[in-house]
């Protein structure tokens, strides 16, 4: 018989109090497809979010839902102390792409235990737990992963098995850096970094950085600023990690990667990514040169990493992204959902900024003529946005209050459109 108690009511006796759920109301989505996802009551919604920048290609996929079913039937599971055809396909796909040197590959089953990988490859690596992070920055939920994480509400714990320094930079419209211009952003946020290793005790292993940051709001650095970075990591032997868990796969538009609007010298040591390549199914992973990948000299596995089917999942769905060069639409309709969302956003006294690159656009809500963040109009724009049939994120840092948009990166102009004019009466409603 089925369960007569509300879903709500069932997820809070048995889930974590601190798991977050969206909406005064909370919707069970039941199915989607393309660029849009129905809940239970049969509401239809224009997804903008993509499940927290997941769903890359689109909801309910032919190509990629076929490559799970046909792998599903034949073996689901193996671990990697097997040879692991699909693993291997996507492993040389994914290191061809990453533009790093005599790459090797690493599997896992999210982000967050990817960047776990990387801090454990550069901490064995450099002899060192001393590690460099941005402000505002976010890595993921595990342990490790918190403790570089500089954006405290998603930082639970002061505790860490690592030292960690924070450095300026990695927001260009906010902080004692926002008036500079961007050369000299550039330069101050280098000095920081100097000034920043002359406080470090001995060898710092490696800077963490995203390229644009996610959950922080989408808030990114000047270009280059990374690349400046990197001239004096590179002059202290220290590595640089891309976290690339959110603006990996073309999502920028600009560029597949996000570390590319930073290479003036050369590729990061590691990336990490996750989310998109799976389109759903669990999969992230760490690429780095041969001579950092191999620097462990103990046996390890993954007993989930590099499933089959998920392997499967990520070969059809990187092939269908590349063939449909979803790269490219999403400069060109993410270009133009800018463009309307900044026009809008003229208007409207509360938006204090539209900011993004391709399909990753935040908009930064304000009390008018202030610049105090407005958490109450964000969650109200959140739930107007719902009730007009659209579904967005949220994010920013302990200041800000950022709504984010994330569609799938097969996102259509009339889709784009349709998402705008919600969009702009959801702020026009509070």
């Amino acid at each position: 018989m089925t369960n007569p108690t509300p879903l709500h009511s069932r997820h809070r006796t048995v889930l974590p109090d601190w798991l977050a759920l969206y909406y005064k109301h909370p919707i069970e989505l039941t199915h989607g497809e393309g660029r849009h996802v129905w809940d239970a009551d049969g509401n239809r919604y224009l997804d903008f979010f993509g499940g927290i920048l997941t769903t890359m290609t689109a909801h309910a996929l032919p190509e990629v839902t076929k490559a799970v079913s046909e792998q599903a039937g034949r073996i689901i599971h193996s671990s990697t102390l097997y040879l692991n055809r699909p693993m291997i396909e996507l492993a040389e796909r994914v290191a061809a792409l990453s533009g790093i040197p005599d790459a090797r590959v690493f599997f896992t089953t999210s982000g967050t235990e990817a960047n776990d990988t990387a801090l454990l490859l550069a901490t064995t690596y450099r002899r060192s737990n001393q590690i460099l992070a941005m402000r505002n920055s976010y890595h993921g939920r595990s342990f490790s992963t918190v403790s570089i994480t500089g954006n405290r509400g998603w930082s639970p714990t002061s505790l860490s098995p690592l030292q960690t320094y924070y450095v300026q930079g990695a927001v260009r419209t906010r902080g004692p850096l926002a008036h500079l211009d961007d050369a000299a952003f550039t330069a101050a946020a280098v000095e920081d970094l100097e000034d920043v290793l002359g406080q470090a005790r001995g060898g710092v292993a490696a800077l963490i950085a995203e390229p644009i940051q996610g959950v922080g709001g989408f808030t990114s650095p000047p270009d280059g600023l990374y690349g400046a970075f990197r001239e004096v990591l590179s002059r202290h032997g220290i590595l640089w990690i891309s976290d690339e868990v959110q603006t990996g796969w073309g999502r920028t538009g600009d560029n597949f990667w996000g570390w590319q609007a930073h290479a003036q010298n050369g590729p990061p040591d590691i990336l990490t990514f996750a989310k998109g390549i799976g389109n759903g199914m669990s999969i992230g992973g760490v690429v780095a040169r041969a001579e950092v990948m191999n620097c462990l000299d103990s046996n390890s596995i993954s007993t989930f990493g590099g499933s089959p089917v998920t392997m499967a999942a990520g070969v059809a769905n990187l092939a269908y992204l590349l063939e449909h060069d979803l790269q490219g639409n999403a400069r060109r309709v993410g270009g133009m959902l800018l463009e309307r969302l900044r026009a809008i956003a003229a208007t409207v006294p509360g938006v204090r900024e539209i900011r993004g690159r391709g399909l990753m656009a935040g908009l930064e809500l304000t009390k008018p003529g202030t610049d105090e963040a407005d958490p109450d109009a964000a969650a109200a724009v959140l739930e107007a946005a719902r009730e007009g049939g659209l579904l967005l994120g949220k994010g920013g840092g302990y200041n800000t209050s950022v709504l984010r948009i994330a569609p799938p990166l097969s996102l259509t102009v009339a889709e784009a459109e349709e998402g705008a004019e919600i969009l702009e009466q959801a702020l026009r409603s509070i």
